[in-house]
């Protein structure tokens, strides 16, 4: 609607309406998160915590409200119709650009519960945003290079724990728990550090996704796999805020968890963690196929 604008005018309009938006959204939810701080009983929780996923709700609403407002972005979206609010999912996706959350948020919102993503523990430090994620039970993951894990194997446990705990709480309210399987955001170099065998994709990283459904497995009625691809390039944050972000294509796909992911000793059964492995192997090896398809399309069929 405002495309007529130069980019960094709108820019600047939609960051102001982003801040403007989170700070309004925000001190409702830490009103509301107060409450659940002071009554920290299991009745109080299954109260409060509906309403503050409701918030959150609106929150990313206003979100999509803003970003259609500002955006000329081309939306091409497969697979949402199907999905069902009711219940509880764990949802999977490749990762490229800090856009990718809202544009889950945009294209999820409504149509499944709240997302709760495992974040870094750094991000918990963000001004603002950082306690909303807090109040609304985000799980925050420490990240600990090899090298400490080999000096000090205990501290693997601290991130089982923090799944163990957050998932706890998500059973008591319909849940979706988010996991970028990747770990980080997809670069070339960070490709090519790791000799990813994937075009598109760098290894999956198990560990959280097998904690989580370790833990909440038999809850999860499926698992919903998400497909993001930005046919030019995935843009930065400030790129899309401008309104420079063309087209986006996003694939869904609901998909059976096998019951055994949900029993399985993923820490101490050498066998089933190399059955998991193949499983979201086979799983990133079709992601990687269909980003592979969804290119191959939005370029066109190559000239003789």
């Amino acid at each position: 609607m405002l495309g007529f604008l130069p980019p960094i005018v709108v820019g600047v309009i939609a960051l102001c309406l982003l801040v403007l938006n989170t700070l309004f959204w925000c001190s409702v939810l830490f009103v509301v998160s107060l409450v659940k701080l002071a009554l920290p009983m299991r009745a109080v929780r299954a109260r409060i915590d509906p309403l503050l996923n409701a918030i959150a709700t609106q929150w990313i609403g206003f979100n999509s409200a803003w970003m259609s407002l500002t955006q000329r972005t081309k939306w091409d979206v497969e697979g949402a119709a199907e999905l069902q609010y009711a219940g509880w999912y764990l949802v999977n996706c490749n990762h490229q650009s800090w856009v990718d959350i809202f544009v889950l948020q945009h294209v999820l919102n409504r149509r499944i519960p709240l997302l709760k993503f495992f974040l870094k523990q750094q991000l918990i430090y963000v001004p603002v945003i950082g306690l909303a994620w807090w109040a609304l039970d985000f799980p925050f993951m420490r990240r600990h290079s090899k090298a400490a894990l080999r000096a000090n194997p205990a501290l693997r446990d601290q991130d089982r724990e923090t799944t163990r705990r957050a998932c706890e709480k998500f059973a008591l309210v319909p849940t979706c728990v988010m996991n970028f399987a990747e770990g980080t955001r997809f670069t070339r170099a960070k490709h090519k550090a790791q000799a990813s065998p994937y075009r598109h994709l760098l290894k999956p990283k198990a560990g959280a996704l097998a904690l989580a459904l370790n833990a909440m497995g038999e809850q999860f009625h499926s698992l919903i796999d998400v497909t993001i691809v930005y046919p030019q390039v995935a843009p930065t944050f400030w790129e899309f805020l401008c309104g420079r972000t063309e087209r986006i294509v996003v694939r869904i796909r609901q998909l059976p968890i096998p019951a055994e992911f949900a029993a399985g000793d993923y820490v101490g059964d050498a066998a089933f963690r190399g059955r998991f492995h193949r499983w979201l192997a086979r799983l990133w090896e079709e992601k990687d196929a269909q980003i592979d398809t969804l290119l191959g399309a939005e370029r066109g069929p190559a000239r003789a």
